[in-house]
């Protein structure tokens, strides 16, 4: 099948330029100013940008084990609707995917039933349990491109010297959740004055960056790469800045609430604000933007989290950690970002799309000649409140409802299959086809 995109400004984490798109049976295979050609679909992107495909390093589509909250179905077509064309899911599932059987599951299902490519990220340590390695590489052959124990820590520096270095033979990405458990035990909200006035039992931010200084530590005396998940912190960033100043082969991401939200979305006792880490103050905020801007923070994820409304509807001491970030974290970070001038939208690309890619070592983010057509068309103008009811994942908890961003999703392409058009699912699918 033959699409042409065409009246469109591309943008890759190069430059932007207006200019057509040609994919022939699911590949790139012409962007040019003049392109024209004969093709079964013309999709005319006029006032748009057209972007690779987002890639998100980071994120739970809660299958198997928990599909009450989401499942690969449910959750790659979310991911479609927010323009994300390949996503890495992690391993706190049930049970854990600490092994091949569980990795060739979600790849199996995935390839039968997901709308976008997903790759899967397997545990470091038994059941996540931060005591005994698990099967690195049996997972490896069965299709991991990463391993985290994302959800807990493994706090035994032992065991963390020797996930990186049996990491570094099977050339998989070392994915750290930086939190040190012991010391934020019991915690529920961000440590201060506010968490004080609400009766709640605060979380340090020394527990995250505890954490970061000993993986940057390791990682620096091992020589093998380590990448930090969700940085929410102001001695955070500093700490991943310094690391690359040494030389430290270090990679963050940082998640949009993270930029856009601080611990004041908390009051109230909204239990839909209640992240890990926790939402922090403004000047963490603006150290995490800075970051973005210096490029500390590589790339953004999203860290999509859902949860049932029951594990959200109750006191929130007791309530369920995290965010749905599929579908809104395009638009909150071009308003946050770009249209306030912090990031141009090629950078913004390179956040989204090129830079997980390179993380994961794998061939997604960019738009060109020969790669696979993973493409999201981008409307800018657009203006809106976000709508958390009209949320296509199984979960809505999200602390956005009603906050206004600008920019939508229009179409998403995945390897030459039209999934999104018009901001809804293309008719092949809404038909059953």
């Amino acid at each position: 099948m033959k699409i042409l995109i065409k009246n469109g400004i591309i943008v890759t984490h190069r430059e932007e330029k207006r200019q057509n798109i040609l994919v022939e049976d699911g590949i790139i295979t012409a962007i040019d100013e003049e392109l024209d050609a004969d093709s079964e679909q013309v999709i005319d992107a006029k006032g748009c940008y057209v972007l690779p495909g987002l890639v998100d390093a980071h994120c739970h589509l809660r299958d198997p084990g928990y599909e009450y909250k989401e499942d690969i179905k449910s959750g790659t077509m979310s991911a479609a609707y927010g323009g994300f064309t390949s996503v890495a899911c992690m391993a706190n599932t049930n049970p854990v995917a600490d092994n091949k059987a569980i990795i060739r599951y979600i790849i199996d299902k995935a390839t039968k039933e997901g709308y976008v490519n997903v790759f899967s990220i397997g545990a470091m340590t038994k059941g996540q349990l931060g005591e005994e390695l698990a099967e690195i590489g049996e997972m490896k052959e069965a299709g991991i491109v990463g391993v985290s124990d994302d959800g807990h820590s493994v706090i035994k520096s032992s065991v963390m010297r020797k996930v990186m270095q049996y990491a570094k033979m099977f050339d998989v990405a070392v994915i750290c959740h930086s939190e040190d458990s012991d010391l934020a035990e019991g915690g529920v909200m961000n440590e201060g004055a506010l968490s004080t006035m609400m009766g709640l039992r605060g979380i340090s931010k020394a527990c995250e960056e505890i954490m970061i200084a000993r993986d940057i530590i390791l990682s620096e005396r091992t020589q093998v790469p380590v990448h930090i998940c969700h940085v929410s912190t102001e001695l955070g960033v500093d700490l991943i800045r310094n690391a690359k100043e040494r030389g430290v082969r270090v990679t963050a991401e940082t998640c949009p609430h993270y930029f856009t939200l601080t611990e004041s979305s908390c009051e109230g006792y909204n239990t839909m604000a209640k992240v890990n880490p926790p939402l922090r103050n403004e000047e963490d905020v603006e150290a995490v933007i800075k970051g973005l801007i210096d490029g500390t923070v590589d790339i953004i994820a999203t860290d999509h989290a859902p949860h049932h409304d029951d594990e959200k509807n109750v006191e929130f001491d007791k309530a369920a950690n995290g965010i749905v970030g599929f579908e809104t974290a395009l638009a909150l970070s071009y308003t946050a970002l770009v249209l306030t001038g912090k990031l141009s939208m090629c950078e913004l690309v390179w956040k989204l799309c090129k830079g997980p890619a390179d993380i994961l070592k794998i061939d997604k983010g960019e738009l060109a000649v020969g790669k696979s057509a993973d493409i999201t068309i981008f409307d800018p103008s657009t203006s809106y409140k976000i709508d958390v009811t009209k949320l296509v994942s199984k979960s809505k908890n999200s602390p956005y409802h009603g906050y206004p961003v600008t920019g939508k999703v229009d179409t998403t392409i995945v390897g030459g299959k039209i999934i999104v058009q018009g901001g809804k699912l293309a008719d092949i699918f809404l038909q059953g086809k």
